[in-house]
């Protein structure tokens, strides 16, 4: 299927591995322009040449970024310009117990899954709106619904981001542009792989165990690839999806037991 991505200019936070980098290749596949970003230029000159090895003809570049710092948020979204898509896929996550995640846990939590696509659509809405198109897609999670009792912190920032993308929605009322949730569930990027502590050639005995304890509602009883998440987005992103707006979409594996 043609998603009609030629000619549009994407920028993807967080993109040098994980779902970040599946959706980075897949709009560049696609024919998109396609602008990454990482903590650093190593991290993102490997993940260039990889979509570059992989993806024939493929138009990307990237930009390094610390989604922690107000200052290099700025310089960043000067160096873009404009864009079409802007995926805020930025994110940190770390399991800890609640009595032991600290004011600073909790303010760089906020300050980088929450902040981060604020500012970044803060900054690029606007020209969207004058165009009369654009897509703006936030990449939360299953655990915004289902707040994971060892990520206590990590939940409320996805659960943030659902209440900012239904709000940016809002004001996109008569227009071409959209603003999306996507809510992926486990997920085997390089960050899930630590910490379920999935070795080589114990990916099944692993996955029984965590879906067995740790996600009994899965449907799917098995880790999400980075792509099956990528697959949704890029649809949400392309003109196709012109009529959904203001929407949560799961890519959950059935973990969340509502319908809506």
């Amino acid at each position: 299927m043609d998603l009609q991505l030629k000619g549009k200019k994407a920028f993807i936070s967080g993109s040098t591995k994980g779902i970040g980098f599946a959706i980075a290749k897949t709009l560049a596949d696609e024919g998109a322009e396609v602008v990454i970003n990482g903590r650093s230029q190593e991290s993102i000159d490997k993940a260039l040449k990889k979509i570059k090895d992989e993806v024939k003809g493929a138009k990307i570049t990237g930009i390094p970024c610390d989604f922690s710092s107000p200052e290099e948020i700025k310089s960043l979204i000067n160096s873009i310009g404009s864009v079409d898509i802007l995926i805020n896929n930025v994110g940190i996550f770390e399991p800890k117990p609640f009595e032991e995640i600290s004011d600073a846990d909790w303010q760089r939590f906020y300050n980088i899954n929450v902040m981060s696509g604020v500012r970044l659509s803060r900054a690029f809405l606007p020209a969207m709106k004058r165009q009369d198109w654009g897509r703006i897609i936030f990449i939360s999670s299953e655990s915004g619904i289902n707040i994971p009792e060892e990520m206590v912190h990590y939940g409320m920032t996805k659960t943030a981001q659902l209440a900012i993308s239904r709000g940016i929605s809002e004001t996109t009322k008569g227009t071409n542009v959209t603003v999306n949730s996507v809510l992926p569930g486990p997920t085997l990027s390089e960050g899930v792989r630590e910490f379920a502590n999935v070795k080589e050639g114990e990916r099944e005995s692993v996955e029984k165990e965590f879906f067995n304890e740790a996600r009994p509602t899965s449907l799917l009883q098995r880790f999400a690839e980075p792509q099956e998440v990528a697959n949704m987005v890029a649809y949400v992103a392309s003109p196709l999806s012109s009529a959904t707006n203001g929407a949560a979409l799961k890519v959950d594996g059935g973990i969340v037991k509502t319908a809506f």
